[in-house]
């Protein structure tokens, strides 16, 4: 189990599936009561349309919503362009990052409790089209960008970043 004071601050990303059911995200940790969770907590006083911060829960119904613990929210990083995409950014998304939460918590990565929270910032492709496929993907990202977020990056990432940072590309630069 971290310490929970090695966590605030830590930011990390990942990536699951394939396209287009694929998913992204950012994640980004911090202390209850911290300058990190308070600046990050500001999302809730400052939305927009087509991006709706939501506390992440699970449930059968709404009427038996339970809150994930450690508490989480999460924020997608467009606005939704379909009905269909909507539900999949709150529903198949929200039921994956609740079960890579859990499943970090179950591997003594988080504990579950109110001290630590966790920012999920989540995109899915406009044409994704399943469900399962992006709940499944959504898990596998939370849980690479959670474990990066706890235990780091493997010795010489950085070193290997610096010398390849001529050559760096992006799916997204067409240069």
């Amino acid at each position: 189990m971290s310490n929970k004071n090695d966590l605030d601050g830590k930011i990390s990303q990942g990536w699951g599936g394939s396209a287009p059911n694929g998913a992204h995200v950012n994640v980004f940790l911090a202390n209850r009561g911290s300058a990190t969770a308070a600046a990050l907590t500001s999302v809730f006083t400052n939305p927009s349309p087509g991006f709706c911060p939501i506390v992440v829960v699970t449930g059968e119904d709404q009427a038996s919503y339970q809150t994930v613990l450690p508490p989480t929210i999460m924020l997608n990083k467009i606005a939704p362009s379909t009905e269909f995409q909507e539900t999949l950014i709150f529903g198949a998304a929200q039921v994956g990052i609740a079960q890579a939460v859990l499943d970090s918590v179950a591997a003594g990565l988080l504990e579950a409790t109110q001290d630590t929270l966790v920012y999920v910032a989540l995109w899915i492709d406009g044409a994704a089209d399943s469900e399962d496929a992006v709940r499944v993907s959504m898990r596998q990202a939370v849980n690479a960008a959670i474990n990066e977020a706890v235990n780091g990056r493997p010795a010489g990432a950085g070193a290997a970043l610096v010398q390849q940072r001529d050559s760096v590309t992006h799916p997204f630069y067409g240069g």
